[in-house]
């Protein structure tokens, strides 16, 4: 344990410490207006200690620390370490995936809806953000039905020469190559900006006026297919209630203190209406009082928000008063001002009472899939703490595309930079899945440390088996095992999955229902879907390289130099001539026919289901 006189090495001025255990690793880092009396904290009497700091200061050895000019760089700077070396005793934002947007351009005189993870202070418009990519892309299809925005990409538009498939069923207006007035499109993406902001009243007066006028006019066709577009609209948007009055954009953020960690909810508003929320985890925090919970909120914002990330001009939190250097970064970040503060007024206020309770729900949920590192020891009978769990599973189609993919449990929280999928090409046609497990036990060991303290096969007795037999050959024998086998239905989750032990004929007395097994079977379930998803998305790339070949001059030399150069069947389809030409051994005369050959299979309608998927 490090001891006080360390403290007269430290400066006054603003920085990080980093606190470093016994083999050089970063536990914990902080922030600290002025160093040396924020360290001094950790030097109180024992009681006076939150438990967390009970816990940790025994396992710190030193201190390293990086003075910042400013309190607002000592904020960023510890946001950014612990994104970097995901300290244990650190609130870390593990799944920080920026989420999905829609994008308008403002920079193209047709632009299109495009859909982003990204913000980019350019001028555009967006819109969102959608937690799920299902739900976004469902949006997206809607919108594409109703609203004749072009569906290109600006490489795409520029490079055409005649309408596509789209102009032809009336989904686009054909701005690539026929004459349609700018004013025309652009009151189109008025409509579906209006659509988007959840202004379908005023979307729907408008159309209403615009169906009345054209059948003054006696356009009947045309009023007939605003008829149908107001139909259709009024099946498919959102009846929601505004939540704010005045139609602001806002995040609201609330904690809630869960058995075994705290629980944080971020709920969505956009223009005065709840479009979306997320619950994260934070295993093993606790919250003992304001000050605890206050703490939690600013760590989160400042890993969470990052300048490509949409960012309200308020963020309304059920805690109270934050650090200025926060709402300072973030405002740089956003480019505008950005207001970090409680809720006020009855609207706020019921925001607020919504995130918390989905805090609470949420933390009350996790009490299922959360385990602590002993009572899984005593569990499994596996000795010392189950603190790393690396679960595995074997898959494969049909023989085809043999797989074993790998993911990472570290005190029961994910740790997807750890994934790792293995493939096996000299197992193909084969369907063995002990073999696979096998060939990958010799793969992971010979990759090396860290170990794990508790290997989880995705399987029965066999599996369990042909993994600890190729332990034992390769020198792996001091590795914890464990098997998880589907009950008789063969359903995930189900309360007859079994879990076996290495030297144990019958399964585990593992309760049903009981942390221990759910946990376990979220373990084998996230590793189930890592290596499906993988073994899909493998298997739609070899399905176009396919029908990439299948056009008249593309052989598999011209298959792969296309792959290596643009990378996708998008990319293709929207390279001009002028870009082809560029490939080895193409001349002007055969970039042109391949980019026609491209042009017919984008037009083709099984290529673009394949693309689509």
């Amino acid at each position: 344990m490090i001891s006080r006189d360390v403290l007269s090495t430290f400066p006054t001025c603003p920085g990080v410490y980093l606190m470093k255990n016994a083999a050089g690793r970063i536990v914990y880092v902080g922030k600290a207006k002025q160093l040396r009396r924020r360290v001094a904290s950790y030097f109180l009497p024992e009681h006076r200690l939150p438990p967390k700091v009970r816990v940790m200061m025994p396992k710190v050895e030193s201190i390293d620390f990086l003075c910042t000019a400013t309190e607002k760089e000592a904020l960023l700077l510890e946001a950014s370490l612990i994104k970097k070396h995901r300290p244990k005793y650190n609130i870390v934002l593990r799944d920080d995936k920026q989420y999905i947007l829609f994008c308008l351009s403002r920079n193209h005189p047709f632009p299109a809806l495009r859909l982003t993870r990204k913000v980019e202070r350019d001028g555009s418009v967006y819109f969102g953000p959608f937690t799920s990519a299902l739900a976004a892309r469902e949006t997206r299809r809607v919108i594409d039905r109703l609203f004749p925005l072009r569906k290109c990409r600006d490489t795409v538009f520029a490079n055409r020469t005649r309408p596509c498939l789209q102009y032809h069923i009336g989904r686009c207006l054909g701005p690539c190559c026929l004459p349609v007035s700018e004013d025309d499109y652009r009151q189109v993406v008025r409509q579906v900006e209006l659509f988007l902001s959840g202004k379908s009243g005023e979307l729907m007066a408008g159309l209403r006026a615009e169906m009345l006028r054209r059948s003054d006019e006696l356009d009947f066709e045309g009023a007939a297919r605003l008829r149908d577009s107001i139909r259709a609209l009024q099946e498919t948007v959102e009846r929601q209630a505004a939540v704010l009055s005045d139609g602001r954009d806002l995040d609201v953020v609330a904690t809630g203190a869960g058995e075994l960690g705290a629980s944080l909810a971020l709920v969505f508003v956009r223009q005065g209406r709840i479009i979306d929320g997320r619950n994260f985890w934070f295993a093993g925090e606790t919250l003992g009082g304001p000050e605890d919970a206050c703490r939690l909120t600013e760590s989160f914002l400042a890993q969470y928000y990052t300048p490509e990330r949409f960012i309200p001009p308020r963020i309304v939190t059920a805690t109270g008063d934050h650090d200025p250097a926060l709402e300072e970064a973030l405002s740089d970040m956003r480019g505008a001002r950005v207001h970090v503060a409680k809720a006020r007024g009855d609207q706020e206020r019921r925001l607020v009472d919504i995130a918390t309770a989905n805090a609470a729900a949420h933390a009350a949920g996790q009490r299922r899939l959360q385990a602590g590192p002993a009572e899984l020891a005593r569990a499994l009978g596996v000795a010392g703490e189950v603190e790393r769990i690396e679960c595995v599973d074997a898959s494969h189609i049909q023989g085809e595309g043999m797989r074993v993919g790998m993911v990472v449990f570290i005190d029961g929280r994910e740790d997807k930079g750890s994934y790792r999928l293995y493939s096996f090409p000299e197992l193909e046609g084969t369907a063995d899945d002990y073999l696979a497990l096998a060939s990958f036990v010799k793969r992971r060991l010979a990759s090396g440390p860290p170990w794990p303290d508790l290997l989880l096969v995705d399987g029965g007795k066999g599996q369990l088996a042909a993994v600890e037999r190729a332990l034992s050959e390769h020198g792996g024998e001091g590795i914890a095992l464990a098997a998880i086998a589907k009950g008789e239905s063969r359903r995930a989750g189900e309360l007859g999955d079994a879990v076996f032990r290495p030297g144990r004929k019958n399964p585990l007395g593992l309760k049903p229902g009981s942390p221990e097994l759910l946990f376990l079977q979220h373990v084998r379930d996230t590793a189930h879907r890592f290596v499906i998803s993988r073994l899909r998305r493998h298997k739609r790339t070899a399905q176009l390289s396919s029908a990439l070949e299948s056009l008249p001059g593309v052989g598999p030399r011209t298959a792969r130099l296309l792959w290596e150069k643009y990378g996708s069947l998008e990319a293709m389809l929207g390279a001009g001539a002028e870009s082809l030409a560029e490939l080895p051994g193409f001349g002007p005369r055969k970039a042109q026919a391949l980019h026609t050959a491209l042009q017919s299979l984008q037009n083709s309608e099984q290529i673009s289901h394949d693309a689509r998927k």
